[in-house]
C-alpha cells in the first residue's frame, strides 16, 4: 500500500497552526494516485478545519497522533458535503478512518455558558459528515468531545464501525455519538461510547429521506453505552421507514433512557430486535430528554402538524433492567403500535439520584411547539408503573417481573403494570406486586 504523510505535504502539527491545507493535499494526491494510506505519524498534533476524504483513501491516525478541531469558524468553509463539519466525504467509495490516535473535537471550547446540568453551545460542527459513501470503515479510532453529532452518516451504504471508542461530555447538547441517517447494510460492533444525547441513533432526516430511502438493514452489537439522553435509539427524525434492525449483546450504564423507539414523522418502523441487553437507567436533569426509562416505545407527531407513523413487529427479550423509572409503551392512537413482544424482562424499580420520581417523559409533543428546549407539558407528574402502556394492539408479556427496592420506598411507586386502551394484551407468566403500600393493585388496567 502507499503511504502519504502529511508532514511531507507541509502539516506542521504543533497544535498551533492550521494544517487542514497538508492533509487535503496529501489526501487529493492518495486518491489521484489510485488510493492509499493518508498517514498522521506519531507525535503529531495537527490543528485543522474541514477536510474531504477523497475514495480510496484510508485515513490513518497512528497511535499517539491527534488531530484536534480548530475554533476558528473561518477555517469551515460552506457547501454541498461540508457545512459545519470537521471531516467530510461526498459520494466517496472504499474509504477507512483507522489508527490508534485520537480526533478531538474540543467541544468545551465552543460552549457559550458551562451550566451545572447541560451547556449552552456558542456554535459547533459535526465531527464526521459522511453523505453517500458506500464501502466506509471506521476502525480503533478514539473519537472524543464532539460539539454536534459526531459521527454522522447519511445515505451511505455498507459501512463498518468497529473498536471505536467515542468520549464525549455528558452536559453538550446535541453531541450523538453515532446518527445513521437513511443508510443501508450498517455493522456497528464493539465500541465503548459516552454521549451528551443520543449514544447510537437510526434516523431517515428530510432530505436523505426523500432521495436516499430507508433506513435498514442495520446490526448493533457488543457495545457499553453512557448517555445523558438515550444510548440505543431509532428516530425522532423518521421521514422514510426505518427496518431490519437488531440490538444485541450490548450493555447500558448510567443513562437517561435505555432502548428507545421515538416515533414523531411519518416513516414506519417496523422488524426491530433487542435481545440480550443489561440496561441501568437513572434520572437526570429533565432538560434532557428520557425520564430514567428503560424500555420506551413511543409514536406521537412531534408537531401538530405532522402525521406520524406505525411501529410493528418489535421484539424486546432477555433484557435485565435496573431503573429509576419503568418501561413505557406509548401510541398517538391504538393502531400506531402493533404487534410488540417483550419477553423475559426484568425491571427492578430503584432509587439513587436526587431528580424526582414519579414523571413521564413524552417529548417531542405537540402540545409543546414552539418552547424549544424548555420541558413544557411533555414532562408530567404520573405514577411509577413497571410496566405503564397506553394505545397500542396486539402486545404480549411473556415471562416478565417487575421488583421494588423496598429499601429505598417511594411515594410515587404504584403498579407492577398499567395499561389504558391497549387492545389483545396478552401476559403470560407475569410476576411482580405493586409497591408498598399498594400491594393489592399489582394491575391497574382501563
Amino acid at each position: 500500500m502507499s503511504t502519504f504523510n502529511i508532514c511531507d505535504y507541509g502539516a506542521v502539527g504543533d497544535a498551533e497552526t492550521n494544517d487542514a491545507a497538508a492533509i487535503q493535499a496529501a489526501v487529493d494526491a492518495c486518491s489521484e494516485a489510485g488510493g492509499g494510506r493518508v498517514l498522521v505519524p506519531a507525535g503529531r498534533t495537527c490543528l485543522t478545519g474541514y477536510f474531504e476524504i477523497k475514495s480510496n483513501v484510508e485515513f490513518h491516525v497512528e497511535r499517539g497522533a491527534r488531530i484536534i478541531a480548530s475554533t476558528d469558524r473561518g477555517h469551515y468553509p460552506r457547501g454541498p458535503g461540508r457545512r459545519r463539519a470537521l471531516i467530510g466525504a461526498q459520494d466517496a467509495e472504499n474509504i477507512s478512518f483507522t489508527g490508534g490516535g485520537e480526533i478531538d473535537g474540543r467541544a468545551p471550547l465552543f460552549m457559550a455558558e458551562k451550566g451545572p446540568h447541560i451547556y449552552k453551545r456558542d456554535w459547533g460542527t459535526f465531527m464526521f459528515f459522511l453523505v453517500g459513501c458506500r464501502n466506509v470503515t471506521f476502525r480503533d479510532l478514539t473519537i472524543r468531545d464532539g460539539t454536534l453529532w459526531t459521527v454522522r452518516i447519511s445515505g451511505c451504504r455498507d459501512v463498518v464501525i468497529s473498536g471505536v471508542r467515542i468520549l464525549n461530555n455528558m452536559k453538550v447538547p446535541n453531541n450523538d455519538a453515532i446518527d445513521v441517517d437513511a443508510c443501508r447494510n450498517v455493522r456497528i460492533s464493539d465500541c465503548h461510547i459516552v454521549a451528551g444525547d443520543d449514544g447510537i441513533v437510526l434516523k431517515a432526516v428530510d432530505s436523505f429521506a426523500r432521495e436516499c430511502g430507508a433506513c435498514e438493514n442495520v446490526l448493533v452489537t457488543n457495545c457499553t453505552i453512557r448517555s445523558s439522553s438515550s444510548a440505543l435509539c431509532i428516530g425522532c427524525e423518521a421521514r422514510a421507514p426505518i427496518r431490519n434492525v437488531i440490538f444485541q449483546g450490548c450493555v447500558v450504564h448510567d443513562t437517561h433512557r435505555g432502548l428507545s423507539i421515538n416515533l414523531s414523522h411519518e416513516g414506519d418502523v417496523e422488524n426491530v430486535l433487542f435481545s440480550d441487553i443489561l440496561v441501568e437507567t437513572r434520572l437526570y436533569h429533565p432538560r434532557w430528554w428520557g425520564r430514567g426509562e428503560p424500555i420506551y416505545v413511543k409514536a406521537m407527531p412531534w408537531t401538530k402538524d405532522d402525521s406520524v407513523g406505525r411501529i410493528r413487529n418489535v421484539r424486546f427479550s432477555n433484557i435485565l433492567c435496573r431503573s429509576e423509572n419503568g418501561a413505557l409503551i406509548w401510541g398517538w392512537e391504538p393502531d400506531r403500535i402493533q404487534g410488540l413482544l417483550l419477553e423475559n424482562v426484568r425491571v427492578e424499580i430503584d432509587k439513587w439520584t436526587e431528580f424526582r420520581a414519579g414523571q413521564h417523559d413524552i417529548r417531542p409533543y405537540p402540545e409543546d411547539e414552539g418552547r424549544g428546549s424548555q420541558v413544557g407539558a411533555g414532562v408530567y407528574d404520573h405514577p411509577t408503573a413497571g410496566f405503564f402502556l397506553k394505545n397500542a394492539t396486539d402486545v404480549t408479556l411473556r415471562n416478565c417481573e417487575v421488583t421494588w427496592n423496598a429499601g429505598r420506598r417511594q411515594q410515587e411507586w404504584r403498579h407492577a403494570l398499567e395499561a389504558h386502551g391497549v387492545a389483545d394484551l396478552r401476559l403470560e407468566g407475569f410476576r411482580g406486586e405493586a409497591a408498598w403500600p399498594h400491594r393489592d393493585a399489582p394491575i391497574l388496567q382501563e
